[in-house]
């Protein structure tokens, strides 16, 4: 059996168009003023000046460094939209594997789905090769998905953390395609705070209590100076045999454990020169 459609069969003029019905529904054929457009001057400038309107705003704050006992990733938990705090409890660590971490940076959805992605790429590699990836392959793999979907209106920031058989691992991969290696990342719009806490107490030689307290604090001050980063601290250790959840702690709690006489908090320090 055969559908007679001209508009299949042919170019599409007026008369395959009602052979179809296509014209009744508004399509192909529909003339322009059945489509109204806002009541502005200048269309292009009313089409960029409302997207900005809807722009997401984007924060969050993530780090992670490599020390002598293995990698550490610290994260918070709240999801903002603009000056709104939609949540408090976002988990921003995406387990890929038991020897793998994805944090979260940029857009939520589009991180949970392209590390979660990952996860499945990670596997079928695992399946055909008999071997697990490596955490160079898999920044790689994650890397080359962003870049094919370049200026597509990604927005991401992420680190890839594990654990290997040439040992700890730790790369950068954002929605641009850029994949970098380093010992010591922080991502998000408290990014520039926790660096000040990181780059002030990091050594190679920590302890895995000094390295986890590191993270912590990091965390903390971020989420003290930057109203989008806040909630909650997670804390993973990734050694040899896979990652750990060592702590979650709350950052109101981290405050009076940090600062119990709120007259020693260094906004409330008096100024010695002022004297």
């Amino acid at each position: 059996m055969r559908i007679s459609c001209p508009l299949i069969d042919g170019p599409a003029t007026s008369a395959a168009q009602d052979a179809c019905g296509l014209r009744e529904l508004g399509v192909g054929g529909a003339p322009v003023d059945s489509f109204p457009l806002p009541a502005v001057q200048d269309i292009d400038s009313f089409e960029r000046e409302v997207v900005e309107y809807v722009k997401p705003n984007h924060g969050t704050t993530t780090l992670g460094f490599i020390f002598q006992g293995g990698v550490i990733i610290a994260v918070d938990s709240r999801a903002s939209q603009g000056s709104y705090i939609s949540s408090q409890t976002v988990k921003k660590v995406i387990e890929i594997n038991p020897y793998l971490l994805g944090t979260m940076a940029g857009g939520a959805a589009d991180c949970q789905f392209w590390e979660r992605n990952l996860g499945r790429q990670c596997r079928l590699y695992e399946l055909a090769n008999g071997k697990r990836i490596t955490v160079r392959g898999a920044s790689k793999l994650l890397a080359n998905t962003m870049f094919s979907y370049r200026g597509m209106g990604l927005s991401m920031g992420t680190m890839v953390a594990g654990w290997d058989e040439a040992g700890p691992g730790l790369y950068y991969v954002d929605s641009d395609g850029q994949r970098t290696k380093g010992k010591l990342f922080s991502v998000g719009s408290g990014s520039l705070y926790a660096y000040g806490v990181l780059d002030e107490g990091y050594r190679w030689d920590l302890s895995v209590d000094e390295a986890v307290e590191l993270g912590l604090r990091s965390i903390y001050h971020a989420t003290f100076r930057d109203a989008a980063s806040g909630g909650t601290v997670s804390v993973y250790h990734v050694t040899q045999e896979g990652w750990t959840k060592v702590r979650g702690e709350d950052v109101g709690e981290l405050h009076f454990k940090y600062y119990p006489d709120p007259a020693k908090h260094p906004c409330n320090s008096v100024d010695p020169l002022a004297a």
